[in-house]
């Protein structure tokens, strides 16, 4: 359940609409263009291949950025340049190269079964849409959507518990999980933000909006917030 952080009426700030969402969107693009990128964004910054990034945002979940590029830059990348070494490494190997990343062994087996379902289901080429790729072993929407957003640079609506937190907590959305999050966010969000909207709401919500005592002073968007304290 989303931690309450709301004030008397006469103290807050009015809801986050519909039609705010460009001013939003550029004082956030300004925020994360001033602040560290979070890990996988990076990735696609710095021309990442989609194979590294799929394994790099399995390996991300639960787990703090600083963790999943320390395992994948230091022990897992320069052990698998391609699915080629994944067939070749058993499920222990893999697990001992991403440890410590949140649920190692759980990651390890489904990494191990990618290839597999790739040459089986798709020819063996990495599939580029949401539907596809949540057919992989380990591969929910929310990666998914990560991964054609960030490696093959489509319109994707990644939504985790940063951004499903934030839009309840600025009265954007009311609703109860992630999935039910990025679907209201289809419906109302313009394309051209989609790409874009994670990576600055998931930056937002590792510095700033917390799931606990968010620094609503420091926040760039708290004017438009239902729930925060006033500046």
């Amino acid at each position: 359940m989303l931690e309450s952080v709301a004030f008397p009426p006469s103290l807050r700030r009015s809801a986050l609409k519909v039609s705010d969402i460009p001013a939003v969107h550029r004082l956030l693009s300004a925020d994360f263009a001033a602040s560290p990128a979070p890990v996988i964004d990076l990735m696609g910054a710095q021309g990442e291949s989609p194979f590294r990034i799929l394994l790099a945002t399995i390996c991300s979940a639960r787990t703090k950025d600083a963790c999943t590029s320390k395992v994948c830059r230091e022990k897992l990348f320069p052990a698998v340049a391609g699915w080629n070494d994944v067939r070749r490494l058993s499920a222990d190997e893999i697990a001992r190269l991403i440890y410590p990343v949140g649920f190692y062994r759980q990651k390890a087996e489904a990494i191990k079964k990618i290839p597999d379902v790739l040459d089986a289901r798709f020819g063996g080429r990495l599939p580029e849409t949401v539907e596809e790729l949540c057919e992989l072993p380990g591969v929910g929407r929310k990666t998914a959507n990560l991964v054609v957003a960030v490696a093959f640079g489509k319109p994707a609506i990644c939504v985790d518990v940063h951004v499903h937190r934030i839009m309840n907590r600025l009265g954007l959305l009311k609703t109860r999980d992630p999935l039910e999050t990025e679907m209201a966010l289809r419906r109302i969000l313009p394309v051209r933000y989609w790409t874009t909207w994670n990576a600055c709401f998931v930056s937002l919500g590792q510095r700033i909006c917390a799931p606990r005592n968010p620094r609503c002073a420091a926040c760039p968007i708290r004017r438009y917030c239902a729930t925060g304290k006033p500046a």
